[in-house]
């Protein structure tokens, strides 16, 4: 029996371990592939000029030459700019049979190779719906890969985004060089990888890690001085050469050197092989911006191939030609079952042991707050139009240029998401490229709102638009002038909350669209002094708009002007405080009090001292500063913080010697401006805090969130300034961050022999809180900023970087960082229980990134013909359940058949394939917000029917759901099954659709549901 039980055990372990037979040649899928960077040194212009035109046009000719060769296209946005603008109606063709033939092969899909640390999901799941819409759409395909060589670390919510997509494999390459070094010696390099702890195998997907060479084929050869294989040698800026001579093409294969070429070929093969449990090995030919000269490379490779292949039983390797797809395929056929990887992710990334890539977490602070802010609008915008097109679809605004608009956001969003974007990480002049990309794409969707809000729904009938609804206010002032402004809830959520709009007058009263008084509270601005800050109190149900009217008098309230429901509020200034007289503190405490907490700052130092929450009347010791790490910009003194690198040259420094505080006491919100000086008699401050107390109003509270802004910059020179909150709370330096604003992340402080406190930098996205056993400390983000807790109940946040130094590869493509912009994000801040804050994080981190938008119809002026008001009914409000969120309401605009076979069949017709955009079909995501076991209640699973959901909207006629990028029909999408350790036979947990009855739609934690709407035509 015992004998029995030995086998049984080998058995197991040839399974999970592997065996390659000795015999046996290595078999080398050499995959053809060009990296290029939508942005980092050059502009997308500059680029296409230069090399990536070149690369898909070369590419197209090359592989129709020779039916064995390969080519993968990563990037969407380079290879859609060439098909619009380039490609000849030849190329089309042959591109077209290339793709059915699966010789060209389009890997992830989407826009762009997105970053993994700051971007946020939403815009993950936009760039890729983006790039698979235009894919299935022009040639029926649907990619199943991924090739995510480039980014800076590996985020969890990656796997599980592709997963949701359809795809069957992950492939991933930068993580810490000394877990790849072990992970290779040990032969992990792949595993099946469950990104998320809620949905577990149901998304598994097997993940392959490139080894240390990554994504590029060996540039040294030891033959001669050149580059390796790359025969068209390195491309050529501003333009390419005209003689077809680039400089560094390697040298010719001959039969003079062949064989050495096959020699180092060979010996490269099965150093990877050895690093691998089958006897298959991806070997990627290519780079960065290779193959703008395919003649040259192919033929060069092609008699190599065929030399290797003559002589594979003295090489023991045969290579082939080939597509990830093939690649992966030949895994899956091994049959063997794979380690597991739990929902860790790879975060932080170091190249090194002095070399933490943590620094681009806050580079281009500007640039991330935009790009956030682009991301919500647009979100705020589809949802409008969508709701637009369902009740008007006659209306004037006309729809051809409504999509237009859209569609130049989207892409501007995508294109940003690249991971030398968002990230900080591009040359100067690229970053302004996205700048001016979302700008101007931002510009035309106001455009757009301003349509949606202003011009009458439907012009033959006598349905008033906003424009003809007028106010009669009794007893008014007639030389008041008036501003009319729209607010509008971009959230399926009813919401009371307070919004800011900046006015040039003190005395104001404010009317809501039944001309009902609404509290308000004005006072100095606190970033202009000849400007006051209007604070209006609203209530708005799910995706509804509503117009206020906001009378202004350049006389103090009395009389006939009625303004007695805006509270004027005056601010008191207190003593400036010099760091160098706090020598006892804590004497005199100054309490703020709302309905939530007790804020106590100390008037000895003008700073923040402890925050009670009232209703545990717990009390946490709590401050607030600035800090500053000194960077070395001298590569002959040490590491080197630059736009990727964070390498402080020691411990943080106060940045500020002295501090002065401001407050100003209001009804509606508190406001508290603390100003921090560099020097004590300085006149201007270096910093500075806003901190925004709400009163609580309405059903649901406010007073919970803490407002913060801050205002930093311009920088000196070779600064990284930290915002620093130092609480008393017992957190081991242990912090929460999240990945990618989909699920939190548990960062435990690690020591290492060097670089301790840049390792242990992570991403924050939207949230990051520490926590001990009674009580949690969350931060809330408009944008991503590198988070860190470097001592006991200490989180600090990193929100500008200035820097410079003399690295030459730095200097030569001017990506010091030398950023000199004053930026102002804003954090949201929140103190409780973790019963209490485990219910409100998630929506509130939701509810920041979604604020109300505010569009003013008019500037200050005399007021319209008066009317009587009208009895006006407000938009239909459409409302999902706490835990549940939509993610996305829109009209992509695609055009193809929900049924794959249908739409094949008119792919290869032959027929004229230009088709006007669909404007019926309506995409749908809802998201479920909490983790099994997060909340007693809110992590339930949540069964809600759809139509019924949807009927502020309309009637829903057709509802088909989808993968999460919408080209699947979700009943048809069967992806690999791999076997894994823990069970060798996988099967899905649960059936989690087996249970939907029409309209009846179960959504279980961290799911994303994705479905294809069809609205009844007619609605009013």
């Amino acid at each position: 029996m015992r004998f029995v039980a030995v086998i049984v055990f080998v058995f197991y372990c040839l399974h999970l371990y592997g065996v390659r037979g000795e015999d046996k040649p290595i078999e080398t899928f050499v995959i053809p592939h060009s990296h290029m960077d939508v942005g980092w040194v050059y502009t997308i212009r500059e680029s296409m000029h230069a090399y990536a035109s070149n690369v898909y046009t070369s590419v197209t000719e090359e592989l129709s030459k020779a039916k064995d060769r390969r080519f993968i296209a990563v990037e969407q946005e380079f290879f859609r700019l060439w098909w619009d603008t380039v490609a000849s109606d030849s190329h089309k063709k042959q591109v077209r049979q290339l793709v059915k033939e699966g010789r060209l092969e389009f890997i992830i899909g989407g826009q762009v190779m997105h970053d993994e640390a700051v971007t946020d999901l939403n815009d993950e799941i936009l760039q890729m719906t983006e790039g698979h819409g235009f894919l299935y759409e022009t040639f029926g395909v649907r990619p199943q890969f991924s090739w995510h060589v480039d980014p800076f670390g590996a985020s969890a919510t990656t796997p599980v985004l592709f997963a949701l997509s359809g795809f069957n494999a992950h492939l991933i390459s930068r993580i810490d060089y000394d877990l790849k070094d072990s992970m290779q010696k040990n032969k992990k390099l792949q595993f099946v990888w469950r990104g998320s702890p809620s949905l577990k195998v149901q998304q598994e997907i097997f993940t392959h890690t490139m080894d240390q060479f990554s994504y590029c084929t060996p540039s040294h050869l030891p033959f001669s001085n050149r580059s390796g294989f790359y025969w068209n040698g390195v491309a050529l800026f501003p333009d390419p050469p005209k003689d077809g001579v680039y400089p560094n093409m390697s040298l010719p294969v001959t039969k003079e050197t062949v064989q050495a070429y096959a020699r180092t070929m060979v010996e490269n093969i099965k150093q990877r092989a050895a690093w691998f449990r089958t006897n298959h090995v991806l070997w990627p030919w290519g780079c960065d911006k290779q193959f703008y000269n395919s003649s040259v490379q192919f033929n060069n490779m092609d008699p190599l191939m065929k030399y290797i292949n003559q002589n594979s039983k003295e090489f023991g390797v045969t290579v082939q030609y080939a597509t990830l797809s093939e690649y992966f395929q030949a895994i899956h056929k091994s049959n063997l079952a794979w380690e597991v990887r739990g929902s860790e992710d790879f975060l932080p990334y170091s190249v090194d042991t002095n070399q933490a890539m943590t620094g681009f977490y806050a580079s281009r602070n500007v640039l991330k707050g935009v790009a956030r802010q682009a991301s919500s609008k647009l979100h705020a915008a589809e949802t409008l139009f969508t709701r637009y097109r369902i009740s008007f679809p006659d209306g004037p605004v006309a729809k051809d240029w409504a999509l237009g608009k859209l569609r130049s956001l989207r892409w501007a969003v995508s294109e940003v998401q690249h991971h030398d974007g968002i990230t900080g990480t591009e040359s100067p002049k690229v970053a302004d490229m996205y700048l001016q990309h979302l700008m101007q794409a931002m510009m035309g969707v106001e455009e757009l709102l301003a349509a949606l809000f202003l011009l009458p729904h439907n012009l033959p009938h006598n349905l008033p638009s906003i424009l003809d609804m007028r106010y009669h206010i009794k007893g008014d002032d007639h030389q008041a002038l008036e501003q009319h402004v729209i607010i509008y809830n971009p959230l399926a959520w009813n919401i009371t909350t307070i919004v800011n709009i900046t006015v040039a007058f003190p005395n104001t009263a404010i009317f809501d669209d039944n001309g009902q008084p609404v509290p308000a509270q004005i006072q100095k601005s606190a970033q202009s002094n000849t400007t006051y800050d209007l604070f209006i109190m609203v209530e708005l149900g799910g995706l509804q708009y509503r117009e206020y009217l906001i009378k202004f008098s350049k006389e103090p309230c009395f009389k006939n002007f009625k303004c007695t429901h805006t509270y004027e509020a005056e601010g008191v200034l207190f003593e400036r405080r010099s760091v160098k007289d706090w020598v006892k503190t804590g004497r005199r405490l100054l309490p703020l009090l709302n309905e939530c907490y007790k804020l106590m700052f100390d008037e000895d130092t003008n700073l923040l001292h402890s925050i009670t929450y009232l209703e545990d009347k717990r009390e946490v010791k709590l401050s607030q500063d600035f800090w500053e790490y000194d960077a070395n910009g001298d590569v002959k003194a040490g590491p080197i913080s630059d736009n990727y690198f964070f390498s402080a040259n020691g411990s943080a420094v106060r940045a500020y010697k002295a501090v002065e505080m401001e407050i100003i006491p209001g009804k509606i919100v508190t406001d508290i401006r603390q100003y921090f000086y560099r020097e004590e008699s300085d006149k201007d401050y270096a910093y500075s805090i806003t901190t925004r107390v709400p009163e609580c109003f309405g059903a649901r509270m406010l007073c919970h969130r803490l407002e913060q802004t801050y205002s930093l910059g311009p920088l000196l020179l070779n600064t990284e300034v930290v915002l620093r909150t130092s609480s008393s709370l017992n957190n081991n330096k242990t912090l929460y961050t999240d990945d990618n604003g989909y699920q939190m992340m548990k960062r435990t402080f690690r020591k290492f022999a060097n670089n301790t406190l840049a390792r242990n930098y992570f991403p924050m996205v939207r949230t990051a809180y520490l926590e001990d056993d009674l009580s949690r400390l969350v931060l809330h983000s408009d944008r991503a900023h590198g988070v860190s807790s470097q001592a006991n109940g200490q989180l600090e946040v990193m929100l500008h970087r200035r820097l410079w130094n003399n690295l030459p590869w730095n200097l030569g493509y001017n990506l010091t960082l030398n950023d000199s912009s004053v930026v102002s994000p804003t954090l949201w801040m929140m103190l409780g229980s973790i019963r209490a804050t485990s219910k409100l994080y998630q929506r509130e981190a939701i509810e920041l990134q979604h604020r109300p938008v505010i569009m003013p119809i008019d500037q200050p002026q005399r007021p319209w013909q008066e009317m009587e008001p009208q009895s006006n009914s407000p938009v239909r409000s459409v409302v999902l359940p706490p835990n549940l969120h939509l993610l996305s309401l829109s009209i992509p605009g695609w055009n193809y058949s929900s049924n794959h076979d249908v739409h094949l069949s008119h792919i290869h017709s032959g027929k004229d394939l230009h088709s006007e955009p669909d404007y019926d079909r309506v995409l749908l995501r809802i998201m479920h917000l909490f983790e099994e076991g997060e909340d007693p209640e809110l992590s339930k699973p949540v069964t809600i029917n759809l139509k019924d959901a949807l009927r502020g909207i309309g009637e829903v006629r057709v509802l088909e759901e989808r993968s999460l990028t919408g080209t699947w029909n979700i009943t048809s999408l069967q992806r690999w099954k791999w076997k894994t350790a823990d069970n060798l036979q996988t099967e899905n947990e649960r059936c989690q659709r087996c249970h939907d009855e029409e309209s009846n739609v179960t959504i279980y934690p961290k799911e994303i549901r994705t479905f294809f709407v069809h609205f009844s035509s007619t609605n009013s």
